[in-house]
């Protein structure tokens, strides 16, 4: 498949402060791509700076192998034929949603302008909504309005920044699969911006993991939640809980834990280390020494969501905060006995 976007090295400084650095990114044609990342990452200004909005301080950037960006150039936004859809969609409140869907199409001729508003109507299923006013729709009729005027032009690339974030919960996962089909239909190349992984599973072929204005991480959602590369990355998707690792004296390989003595197979990392804990590898057994103690219990659909913290007098080994789900119900405040099952371990240093 060939490949739509590409970014290499890309830097961008705002306000004499380096808000990205050296990001590099490919997305295949007809890919959508969700990035992620703690608040202040840099997401949106990579976001800005692919349309246009922003200037780079270095960098190169192709779209549909046109030239963007590079370190001597800089294309204006609207040429580069780069749509996007804002947190707020920023519909205009006097225009009708028809005046609203032509608006970056006025220079068509009006047969033009018809077939496409016709056309986008049908796909978005905002037939008989044309006259109203935005204000007049719900938020899901809001959000198809600015999905229809960013597919309006045909964009190469279609952009949204968080586009699910103001949708109500029981239809934000209806949206998602009808948008996602859609862009599929329409063979759209999308990127979108969200703080939710989840959004990422239903939504996204790719992620991409950003954390200080650097990308760590990007590949299928399920081969990097799999295979972190860093503590960020396992730390922002909240991949499992955290246990410290302290070497023991005179070992390679040797750790000490809350759960006892931990042996890695390979290492290259020196002193502490933080060893990443899924549920599934948690077990509790009937009998033994107790070691953690029950701090929080709620219910989902996976059964019983619990938070373990230790018990042990080691404060440097202790941990809080262990996330388990099992079927059985256990008291608050109950003491059990916890044991880590044999698996591949993953650890990283913090």
């Amino acid at each position: 498949m060939n490949t739509l976007l590409n970014i290499n090295k890309l830097s961008v400084s705002l306000q004499n402060k380096q808000v990205l650095s050296d990001v590099s990114l490919s997305l295949a044609e007809g890919g959508i791509l969700g990035l992620v990342g703690p608040s202040g990452c840099g997401k949106t200004t990579l976001l800005n700076t692919i349309a246009g909005f922003t200037k780079q301080s270095a960098g190169q950037m192709t779209v549909d192998n046109k030239l963007m960006l590079d370190d001597d150039f800089f294309l204006p936004p609207e040429q580069r034929n780069i749509g996007m859809i804002f947190q707020d969609y920023a519909l205009f409140p006097h225009l009708t949603v028809e005046k609203n869907i032509i608006f970056g199409i006025d220079k068509l001729s009006k047969i033009e302008q018809e077939n496409r508003l016709k056309q986008l109507l049908t796909l978005l299923k905002l037939t008989d909504l044309e006259q109203r006013f935005p204000h007049q729709l719900s938020g899901g009729q809001q959000q198809r309005v600015a999905i229809a005027r960013a597919l309006a032009p045909q964009p190469k690339l279609l952009l949204l920044d968080e586009p699910f974030s103001n949708i109500d919960a029981r239809l934000r996962n209806e949206l998602m699969v009808e948008m996602r089909q859609l862009l599929k239909k329409l063979s759209i190349t999308a990127i979108f911006v969200t703080h939710n992984k989840d959004e990422v599973f239903t939504f996204a072929d790719q992620i991409a993991v950003m954390h200080q204005g650097r990308l760590l991480q990007s590949g299928e959602p399920a081969n990097v939640c799999q295979q972190p590369n860093s503590w960020q990355v396992a730390d922002f998707l909240q991949l499992g809980s955290w246990v410290t690792l302290k070497p023991k004296v005179a070992t390679n390989d040797n750790y000490q834990s809350a759960f006892g003595t931990i042996t890695l197979e390979e290492t290259s990392t020196v002193g502490n280390l933080q060893l990443l804990v899924k549920s599934q590898f948690i077990e509790i057994l009937s009998e033994g020494e107790t070691n953690a103690q029950v701090d929080h219990v709620s219910v989902t659909e996976r059964g019983y969501h619990y938070l373990f913290s230790s018990i042990i007098d080691n404060s440097e080994l202790a941990f809080k905060h262990l996330s388990f789900y099992s079927e059985q119900l256990f008291s608050l405040g109950q003491q059990v006995t916890l044991q880590l099952k044999p698996h591949d371990f993953v650890v990283f240093s913090k």
